[in-house]
C-alpha cells in the first residue's frame, strides 16, 4: 500500500504537471478523512506521509484553548489549558496536543477519497497557475471570447483554459453580450473567492476608457500627450482632460483624430458612450470653462477656501450646461475636483450681490466703519473678519486709501470682534505668534488652538505623534512645524 501511494503521487504529478508535494498533501487529507469516518467525524486528525518511503503515521490532536475562551466548543477537538496543565503537559494556548493512533489502510475508500481530494487540489493548482500568468497584466486591457453569462456577469474565455469574469456591476449599462463574441476589458484585479483566484475584468471602470485612449492615440504612449484626468457615466457620457507635453502639438485634435476616427473607435468600444476631449489648463477658471463644454460659460465666481464655483450661463442654455440628470456638471465636478454650481447669469449676479451685501453689513457692524470703507475692503478681496485680522500688514498697506494707523485700527477691531465671537462660542483663538509662524496657515492655527496649542511655545512642547490626529497632517510636516516653533529656544541659547 505504501508503494501504491508513491505510484499515485508519481503518476498524477506527471499527468497533471503539478508538484508531488501537492499530491502528498492531498493523500494526507484523504487519509485523515478516512480515519475520521472510521473513528468519529468530530475528532481532529493529522496524517504525515513519508515522501521517500510512502510510510505514514496518524495522530489525533486537540487544540489548547484558554479556560475563559468562549469559542470552546467540543472536547473532541479542543482541550482547556488548565486540564492540559493538570496532565503535566508543557503547552500554551494555541498549541496542539497529539496522540498517535492506528492508521487506516490506503484501501478502496481511502483511495476514492484521495482521488476526489487530488482532483480538487489539481484543479486549484491549475487555476492558480493560469491566474498567476495574468497577475502582471493587472491594470492592462485584455481580450476574450464571451463563454457564457448568468446572474453573476459575463464569463470570458481568455484561451489556454483561462477564464475571466466581468461582474454585472462592471458591465456597461444596457450592453448586450452574445456568446462567441469578442470582448475587451480592463483587468481590474485578481480576486480571491471560495473557488480560488478569479480574474476580474471591468468595462465600466474609468481606467478602461483611459487605456482605450492610450491604445488609439499613439502620442499618449509616446509621452507627447498626457491624460490629466477622466470621468465617466458608463454607457452615456465621459470627459477626458489632456495636455501637450511637447510644444506645437494639438492634444485635443490628436485624440479626436482625422474626422473623429480615433475617438469614434473608442466610442464604439464603449457601446456608444459619448466622449468629450477637453484641454487641461493650470488656471482653474479656464479649465472649468473647457470642461463645461459644449455649454458656454459667461461668468465664474470662485471660492478657493470651499473649492466651489458658481458658474453663470445663458438662461436658455441652462439645461444644456447641467445635462440630463445633472450629468454634464457632475462629470465636470468629478474631473476638476471642484464643486460646480451651474445657474443662470442673473442668478449668479443675484447671489453674488446678496453675499456681498451680507459681507458689507458684517464689516459695518463688526468693524464700526461706514459703507464706503466696507465696500473698499470687499473690492480689495477681503470677505471675512479673519482676512482683516490676520493678513500680513505689508499686504494691507498696499491699499492706497489706507495708512498704517488705519490698518492697525482695522486689524485691532477685527481681532476684538473675533475674540468676542470666540468667547460667545467658547472657541479657542490662536495667538499672533502662532498665526504668523513660518509654515503656518490660518486653518491649521485654529485647529491647533482647538487642541489647546495656542502659542509657538505650546507647539514647541509637542511631540510629532500629538499632531497626527489633525486631518491632512503627516509626520514630516508635524516635525517641521515643531522644529520651527523651537527655533526661539536655540536662538536664546546661542545668545547666552
Amino acid at each position: 500500500m505504501n508503494k501504491e501511494i508513491l505510484y499515485v503521487v508519481d503518476s498524477v504529478s506527471n499527468e497533471k504537471s503539478v508538484s508531488k508535494n501537492l499530491i502528498f498533501e492531498a493523500v494526507e487529507t484523504a487519509l485523515a478523512m478516512a480515519t475520521r469516518k472510521r473513528f468519529g467525524m468530530h475528532m481532529d486528525v493529522r496524517v504525515v506521509v513519508d515522501r521517500h518511503t510512502g510510510d505514514y503515521d496518524t495522530y489525533r490532536r486537540w487544540l489548547v484553548v484558554d479556560d475563559e475562551d468562549p469559542s470552546f466548543e467540543s472536547p473532541e477537538r479542543q482541550i482547556l489549558l488548565s486540564y492540559a496543565k493538570n496532565r503535566g503537559l508543557d503547552v500554551a494556548v494555541g498549541d496542539y496536543i497529539e496522540e498517535k493512533i492506528a492508521s487506516v489502510e490506503f484501501g478502496r475508500i481511502a483511495a476514492q477519497t484521495a482521488k476526489q481530494v487530488i482532483v480538487g487540489k489539481v484543479r486549484e493548482a491549475e487555476r492558480e497557475k493560469l491566474v498567476s500568468s495574468y497577475r502582471h497584466k493587472v491594470g492592462q486591457l485584455i481580450m476574450g471570447t464571451v463563454k457564457r453569462f448568468d446572474k453573476k456577469g459575463v464569463f470570458l474565455d481568455l484561451g489556454d483554459n483561462a477564464e475571466a469574469l466581468i461582474p454585472r456591476e462592471e458591465m456597461i449599462p444596457r450592453e448586450m453580450a452574445h456568446t462567441g463574441a469578442r470582448m475587451r476589458g480592463y483587468l481590474k484585479e485578481i480576486r480571491q473567492d471560495q473557488r480560488g483566484p478569479q480574474i476580474i475584468v471591468s468595462r465600466s471602470d474609468v481606467n478602461f476608457l483611459i487605456e482605450l485612449m492610450k491604445l488609439e492615440v499613439p502620442e499618449i504612449n509616446q509621452e507627447m500627450i498626457e491624460i490629466t484626468g477622466a470621468a465617466r457615466d458608463p454607457g452615456a457620457r465621459a470627459k477626458v482632460a489632456v495636455r501637450a507635453v511637447l510644444p506645437n502639438i494639438d492634444p485635443v485634435g490628436a485624440c479626436v483624430g482625422m474626422r473623429g476616427s480615433r475617438i469614434q473607435t473608442v466610442t464604439t468600444e464603449l457601446n456608444g458612450e459619448r466622449v468629450d476631449i477637453v484641454l487641461w489648463n493650470d488656471d482653474i477658471a479656464t479649465y472649468v470653462m473647457n470642461v463645461m463644454a459644449p455649454a458656454e460659460v459667461l461668468s465664474i465666481v470662485v471660492d478657493e477656501d470651499q473649492r466651489t464655483m458658481d458658474i453663470g450661463v445663458d438662461k436658455d442654455k441652462l439645461s444644456q450646461a447641467i445635462g440630463k440628470g445633472g450629468q454634464n456638471v457632475r462629470l465636470a465636478s468629478e474631473l476638476t475636483g471642484w464643486t460646480l454650481n451651474v445657474m443662470s447669469v442673473e442668478e449668479v449676479e443675484a447671489k453674488t450681490e446678496a453675499e456681498q451685501q451680507a459681507i458689507l453689513e458684517l464689516f459695518v457692524n463688526k468693524l464700526d466703519v461706514d459703507e464706503e470703507v466696507a465696500a473698499l475692503l470687499i473690492e480689495e478681496g477681503f470677505s471675512t473678519l479673519e482676512d482683516i485680522a490676520y493678513v500680513p500688514k505689508e499686504d494691507f498697506l498696499e491699499i492706497e486709501a489706507f495708512d498704517e494707523d488705519i490698518v492697525n485700527e482695522l486689524r485691532e477691531r477685527a481681532r476684538t470682534a473675533l475674540l468676542t465671537e470666540a468667547i460667545a462660542k467658547d472657541t479657542p483663538i490662536p495667538a499672533d505668534d502662532l498665526l504668523n509662524m513660518k509654515g503656518m496657515d490660518k486653518e491649521l492655527a485654529y485647529q491647533l488652538a482647538a487642541l489647546k496649542i495656542r502659542t509657538m511655545e505650546d507647539l514647541a512642547e509637542q511631540a510629532v505623534d500629538d499632531l497626527l490626529d489633525i486631518e491632512g497632517m503627516d509626520e514630516d510636516r508635524a516635525a517641521q512645524l515643531i522644529m520651527t516653533a523651537r527655533e526661539p529656544w536655540f536662538a536664546s541659547g546661542s545668545a547666552q
